[in-house]
């Protein structure tokens, strides 16, 4: 049966109890926190999204440390929440690199030589003065492809006056122009895509020592990230430069269109696709800080941006096409693309660069009384332009931008600390111009207790079902309502971390939340999740250094109920019916000899999932080999085998991939890169429902230079 208004308030009231359980643990249990699920042991792009594709991290801690590579954290000037953002250290850790730079004789050093080498990939040790950076080409090409490979080329440079320049360029072949309407049609028109030049990203930054300015493309974010953060940062203090870009992780169809457009082997073919990057923020952001009074500090940050966003095809609204009173059922508009001379076919799924400009600015404004007390104001606002002429666009109700014009939000953060606690609080409150929204509050509250290599977190968090807040990067679960997943959820979350240097390594989190009000079903208002997850590494002897980590997932917790015959849609499947995950992965990692390191791994999981209406077993194994022959050569092999269903091979993914990678330095100042992946699909193509694919041959080469 759908959960009846009694059960969804037995909930609550759970939830609540469970509320008061944590706080009580936050004062009881020697238990610690981290921003992160795990410290890698190499943050190379490649390293990295291959352990999200283990689910070692999400890919929000992927965002992030990609972003912390690039731009770089400087030890001596960073802030406080800044210096939080560093994988593995707490606030008790951060607090003594802050009295070090004072030459507090108590702080006892700054960092070890553990975490030095560790964190040495997300510093910047740039000295000033003098004009340094790097240049990266990168391509990336499968043995499928039928077309040239794509490229890009990050450059990045600095070191005079307070300056940083850097830009990303990249050579795309299959990226499609901004779509036209066409009246007769009463759909939209693109030409097909053909090979071109981008500038995507270019920024220029100045930086003095009581402000700093910044013209082009940026990330920003600020307090406990409610109201507004694109950094995805676990701490974000401010405007970073952006010029990130994603690297193909796999391939995908040559063929754009559906109907006859492509021939039969087209149609079954891969092809390598162009780099794509996130569209942040591009325009102007500064800020200026300086003494107020006696131990307080001011700073003032403000921002301005004019960003082309790109849409998929499914959450465009054309008003001529649905009235506004049924625009709940409103079908997207079709895409046509010119395939031969005077021949159009549709464009299949597809996400469609330039259908709107968005006008948006805001800033923040905080009081610090001290490195662990502030209050702050954060606010902002953004208006989308249609560009398409004759044509009255708005966004589907799935799109993660509120319809009806403009939207924006306004918030007050405070933080203070003493000794070894911390307590943050943010709240926000939202507005647009959707029919039926108007905007709602939302709240989160942090209590942070930390000590030498080792912390507690207690999050608390409640979203209104109206918190349309599409800038938002506050701590949720991963279920979404329209487009967003910061929205209709009152939640806790307790996160630890306890580190014993050259010894052991335990943390873990717990995540429980329902949903104050319905989602896009009727009746799902009260349905609880549950997420728990602990991870320990022993470093028992150089050669043997074993870890275990147990991960629990419950979506609508009480079981299937009626979700068994088969009479609820898909939406109200996911809204209403449980899932459910237990899973143990074990690794061991040893060092055989000098320059050589070994890792197995081997995952396990239990899955009940409605669509699949039963059970199922997933496994995973993975084999890594780190080897340096030689001082400028260093090779690293893995191979991974991944099935989702055990049981049967007709369906899901299942496959088996192999991964050569080598760095060569071959100077100074000039390194290489290569990286070979073979990939093969172990469907059974007798009873498989889509024909297994056939084995793939990636490539990717990348060479930097640094100056």
């Amino acid at each position: 049966m759908v959960p009846d208004v009694h059960k969804a308030r037995r909930v609550r009231r759970v939830l609540w109890v469970g509320w008061c359980l944590g706080w009580w643990l936050a004062g009881a249990l020697p238990v610690h926190a981290a921003p992160y699920e795990v410290e890698p042991e190499s943050v190379g792009a490649q390293d990295l999204l291959a352990l999200v594709e283990e689910g070692a991290i999400s890919a929000e801690t992927l965002s992030a440390l990609l972003a912390l590579r690039r731009t770089g954290v400087d030890l001596g000037l960073a802030s406080r929440a800044s210096l939080y953002g560093l994988p593995g250290l707490t606030y008790s850790d951060v607090d003594v690199l802050l009295r070090s730079r004072g030459g507090d004789s108590a702080a006892g050093g700054a960092l070890t030589e553990a975490a030095s080498r560790r964190l040495a990939p997300f510093l910047d040790v740039r000295t000033p003065g003098r004009l340094s950076g790097d240049a990266r080409l990168m391509m990336a090409f499968a043995a499928s492809d039928g077309l040239p490979p794509p490229l890009a080329l990050q450059v990045r440079a600095g070191g005079f006056a307070g300056l940083r320049v850097g830009l990303l360029t990249s050579l795309a072949r299959r990226t499609l122009e901004p779509p036209r309407r066409e009246a007769r049609r009463r759909a939209f028109v693109v030409e097909a895509p053909g090979t071109s030049v981008m500038l995507p990203k270019l920024y220029v930054q100045w930086t003095g020592a009581r402000a700093s300015l910044l013209a082009g493309t940026y990330r920003l974010g600020f307090g406990q990230r409610l109201t507004l953060d694109t950094t995805a940062l676990p701490s974000p203090d401010g405007f970073l430069p952006d010029d990130n870009l994603r690297p193909p992780a796999g391939l995908e169809r040559a063929c754009l269109v559906g109907g006859a457009g492509c021939e039969p082997e087209q149609r079954l073919s891969d092809v390598t696709p162009d780099f794509r990057w996130d569209e942040g923020f591009r325009g102007i952001a500064g800020t200026v800080r300086g003494p107020l009074g006696t131990g307080a500090a001011l700073s003032l940050t403000g921002f301005g941006s004019y960003q082309s966003r790109a849409l998929a095809r499914h959450a465009v609204l054309d008003r001529a096409l649905c009235p506004s009173s049924v625009r709940g059922v409103c079908k997207a508009p079709d895409v046509w693309v010119r395939v031969a001379e005077g021949r159009w076919e549709k464009l299949t799924a597809r996400t469609l660069p330039g259908m709107f400009q968005e006008l948006a600015g805001g800033g923040n404004a905080t009081l610090a009384l001290s490195s662990r007390s502030h209050v702050g104001l954060t606010g902002w606002m953004a208006r989308p332009a249609w560009g398409q002429e004759g044509a009255q666009l708005d966004f589907q109700p799935t799109a993660r931008y509120p319809a009806g014009g403009a939207f924006g939000a306004f918030g007050l953060d405070a933080a203070w600390g003493r000794g070894a606690l911390d307590v943050f609080f943010e709240g926000t409150r939202s507005f647009d111009a959707a029919p039926g929204g108007g905007g709602d509050f939302g709240a989160v509250q942090r209590t942070v207790l930390s000590g030498a290599s080792r912390e507690l977190e207690l999050s608390l968090r409640y979203y209104g079902r109206g918190f349309a807040n599409p800038y938002s990067g506050a701590p949720s679960g991963p279920d979404a309502l329209e487009g967003l997943r910061v929205r209709n959820e009152l939640g806790a979350r307790l996160r630890y971390l306890h580190r014993d240097e050259g010894a052991w390594r335990l943390r873990g989190q717990v995540d429980a939340w329902t949903l104050p009000a319905d989602g896009a079903a009727a009746g799902s208002a009260g349905t609880l999740h549950a997420r728990a997850s602990v991870r320990g590494d022993l470093q028992v002897r150089p050669w043997l250094r074993p870890s275990l980590q147990v991960e629990l997932r419950d979506n609508g917790v009480g079981g299937m109920g009626a979700c068994a015959d088969g009479s609820l849609s898909e939406q109200e499947v996911a809204d209403l019916c449980a899932s459910a995950r237990y899973g143990v992965t074990a690794r061991v990692r040893s060092d055989v000899a000098k320059g050589l390191t070994v890792s197995l791994q081997y995952g396990h999981a239990r899955v009940q999932a409605p669509e699949t209406k039963g059970l199922r077993y997933d496994a995973q194994a993975v084999l890594d080999v780190r080897a340096q022959p030689l001082a400028s050569l260093k090779l690293h092999g893995r191979l991974v085998w991944k099935d989702q269903d055990l049981s049967e091979r007709s369906r899901l993914q299942q496959e088996l991939r192999t991964a050569l990678d080598v760095a060569w330095r071959v100077s100074s100042a000039v390194s290489a890169r290569g990286r070979y992946a073979w990939v093969l699909d172990l469907k059974d193509a007798r009873v498989a429902r889509v024909p297994p694919d056939p084995p793939r041959h990636l490539f990717h080469l990348e060479l930097e230079t640094r100056f």
